[in-house]
């Protein structure tokens, strides 16, 4: 057993030995990162040494150095060009996400040479940034005019999972979405409506619950989104097939299919009082208790930039 032992902390101190360091990775520097980036993205090295205006024997000989030094094969050549090793592949990511941060921190920086005193970088789901967002945020930036926002689209389970990973400093979601390790904090309230055509048959009525809706075709939101997996949710509890004839990306887009008579598009009753009336189309309420949502501020947990505070303050009283 001893002997075994010896064996298996033998092999495990060889695979360290071979693992890159902190000092070797520390090594590796953004010129590098983006010509493996141009190497990946033309998938030959004379495409890459096109994009970099280097010759082709220098793209080879840095990309020998960078496997060299990471104690891995990168890239493969192959008949039509090169492909990703699986090690390959897991660099391309990162060096992405490195590249895209360094012009992130080039474009801040100079926006403070100019007298810019904050960022905040923020995520936000469709709900939020149309129906309350513009005005909540032109009153903070009408009173913080050197203070930048960031504000970038996601479903809301992505706005979570943003936050956490410190894309953003804050972020909004659907109410009933799991926050997990971050601080969260009630933001607005809104309803979701039925919209369709005003000659529609369910046109007529005060409120429906989605159960008396699924003899007929339904427009959808893309399949991420929280509104379509309520509807998705109920009609599976209701034992009932969902009707759904497309999915779009937005709430115009579902507006003008359920005005082509394609279906009927569910949205927040705030996004049909801008976008509704003008298309004549009617609206019903939903009365499922699921319809009635609260929109959801969430933060890393701990002290945030002092901008970003600034605008957690402001957007936790808007809505009173």
């Amino acid at each position: 057993m001893a002997w075994a032992s010896g064996g298996r902390e033998e092999r495990i101190l060889s695979i360290r030995e071979t693992l890159p360091t902190a000092a070797t990775v520390s090594r590796l520097d953004l010129k590098t990162l983006r010509l493996f980036a141009a190497i990946c993205e033309a998938g030959t090295l004379n495409g890459a040494a096109r994009r970099a205006a280097i010759a082709p024997s220098a793209v080879s000989k840095r990309l020998a150095e960078l496997e060299h030094a990471l104690g891995c094969t990168l890239l493969t050549r192959e008949p039509r060009g090169m492909r990703l090793t699986p090690a390959g592949e897991t660099l391309l990511h990162h060096t992405r996400r490195m590249l895209a941060s360094a012009e992130q921190m080039a474009l801040e920086l100079a926006e403070h040479a100019h007298g810019v005193r904050g960022f905040v970088r923020m995520l936000a789901n469709l709900s939020a940034i149309v129906q309350f967002l513009p005005e909540d945020l032109q009153v903070f930036l009408a009173a913080q005019e050197r203070i930048r926002v960031d504000l970038a689209e996601r479903p809301s389970g992505g706005v979570v999972l943003g936050v956490e990973e410190g894309v953003a400093d804050l972020g909004i979601c659907a109410g009933g979405t799991d926050t997990r390790s971050l601080t969260a904090y009630p933001y607005r309230g809104d309803r979701l409506v039925l919209v369709m055509p005003a000659d529609h048959p369910l046109s007529g009525r005060a409120a429906i619950a989605l159960a008396d809706t699924l003899d007929y075709d339904h427009v959808g939101l893309h399949v991420e989104s929280s509104i379509y997996a309520a509807l998705r949710d109920e009609a599976r509890r209701l034992g009932r097939p969902l009707r759904l004839r497309i999915h779009v990306p937005s709430f115009d887009g579902i507006c003008r299919m359920a005005q082509a008579g394609m279906g009927l598009g569910t949205i927040p009753e705030g996004v049909y009082a801008l976008l509704g009336p003008q298309m004549r189309l009617a609206a019903v309420p939903l009365t499922d208790p699921w319809a009635t949502r609260t929109l959801t501020l969430v933060v890393r947990s701990g002290a945030l930039p002092p901008a970003a505070a600034l605008l957690l303050d402001h957007l936790r009283t808007a809505g009173d």
